[in-house]
């Protein structure tokens, strides 16, 4: 894992383009890490990615809060899905909350990606709330770090 460089920026935003793309369909709309300013988060250093031999093939945004880190965007290239691309970046978040001293991570996802939704309450992920953000139906979720 590495921070991105500006130098990424255009692989950042093709590959964020093309992660959702087919939840764009399901949903109706572009969910929101589509319209995601990947300029800005990279250039604030949020933006941390997964190198492949062929490319950029995950990533991952944070961004701390009080208290809390934010998984703010977690996208995999299409072809390395379902190869625990996901969960590595996600334990890589753990990590990084750890080393801020922060003690929970949060992360919102659309009420209609339920693999995703599976996936984050298999690895310890509680839903906090469902509500409306930017006129699209929400999942709130949670991780509590132990020790």
């Amino acid at each position: 894992m590495r921070k991105a460089l500006a130098t990424d920026v255009a692989a950042v935003r093709r590959l964020v383009l093309d992660a959702y793309q087919p939840w764009a369909e399901v949903i109706g709309r572009p969910p929101m890490p589509m319209e995601a300013d990947c300029e800005a988060l990279v250039a604030e250093g949020r933006v941390h990615v997964r190198d492949a031999p062929d490319g950029i093939e995950g990533l991952i945004v944070l961004i701390p809060e009080d208290g809390v880190l934010l998984v703010d965007n977690v996208a995999v290239r299409p072809d390395r899905q379902g190869r625990g691309v996901g969960r590595s970046l996600l334990a890589f978040a753990e990590e990084e909350a750890r080393w801020l001293g922060l003690p929970a991570l949060r992360l919102i996802t659309n009420v209609k990606m339920t693999p995703n939704i599976a996936l984050y309450a298999s690895l310890g992920y509680v839903e906090t709330g469902r509500d409306e953000l930017e006129g699209r139906s929400i999942v709130r979720m949670r991780k509590e770090l132990e020790g």
